[in-house]
């Protein structure tokens, strides 16, 4: 059964000596706006809710290189694997309309019914098919409630890159980044209309329910420490009707966060939000 009533949600977390979100065309930098305020985007926490479903064993379509578990060297090898019955020579001869191959795509991968996916198959012409999923589940950019300090550090790198190794290779400079303290917070929403076309169940909801709490665990590294990152609180708003008692931006302007991490919700008529605590 597909999502049956409107759902918003809002992940508070906190960030200390750590690069959240590194912006590779401004030196790795983690990202901020023009007003210095931290920003992190849909898809870095996208991955990261991908990598926590994955590790509770559901079927991830967009796997990281670093944790496949099916051995594809491409999204288009998985997409075309003999395992999901759409191959290139079976879509090209129209053994499956663009219908047909969205619901496979739901029904086999969960990031693909949740956030839906873009499916582009080359035709026996010039022109080719594009599938486009639309999917019901929509996540905002995190933004820090306060702007952010960026300290700079100044590294070295020695590499033995070359020769047997018994020589120390030329040391080089680099620099590492990261933010001091802060708190961000990311909202999110789950749309029953467009559940019904990918089959998004009320189980869905409540497995990505389930990871949010822990959504760093388990995505550790140099720039972002063990225990750098961590969720302080998920604020849950399940509404009682498909199209919901409030729109997202009301439900969302109600959460007000405070740069210490605190907050509080203003009251919203029969719209009682849970507050689960962080992994």
């Amino acid at each position: 059964m597909s999502l049956n009533s409107k759902i918003d949600f809002a992940v508070i977390f906190s960030v200390k000596n750590a690069n959240p979100n590194g912006d590779p065309l401004n030196g790795n930098r983690p990202r901020v706006d023009y007003e210095g305020f931290g920003e992190i985007t849909d898809v870095c926490l996208k991955r990261k809710i991908r990598d926590r479903l994955q590790t509770e064993k559901l079927s991830i379509f967009v796997q990281s290189d670093e944790k496949k578990t099916d051995g594809m060297t491409s999204l288009q090898n998985r997409a075309y694997s003999d395992e999901f019955g759409l191959g290139k020579e079976a879509f090209n001869a129209k053994k499956n309309s663009p219908d047909e191959t969205a619901k496979l795509a739901c029904a086999k991968w969960f990031d693909v019914r949740a956030f839906g996916q873009l499916f582009a198959y080359k035709g026996d012409g010039k022109d080719g098919v594009s599938v486009a999923i639309r999917g019901p589940v929509t996540i905002q950019s995190a933004f820090s409630v306060e702007p952010v300090s960026v300290t700079s550090t100044q590294i070295t790198k020695s590499v033995s890159g070359e020769g047997d190794g018994s020589k120390k290779a030329s040391d080089t400079m680099g620099m590492k980044h990261r933010v001091d303290s802060a708190v961000y917070v990311a909202y999110g929403a789950m749309t029953p209309q467009l559940a019904e076309r990918t089959g998004f169940s009320n189980e869905d909801a409540q497995a990505i329910k389930a990871v949010l709490p822990k959504l760093f665990e388990g995505d550790a590294s140099s720039a972002r420490p063990e225990g750098s990152m961590a969720v302080k609180k998920v604020i849950w708003w399940q509404h009682n009707s498909k199209s919901g008692q409030y729109s997202s931006a009301k439900v969302h302007g109600s959460l007000t966060v405070k740069p210490d991490g605190s907050y509080s919700i203003e009251t919203l008529n029969q719209l009682i939000p849970e507050e689960i605590d962080g992994f």
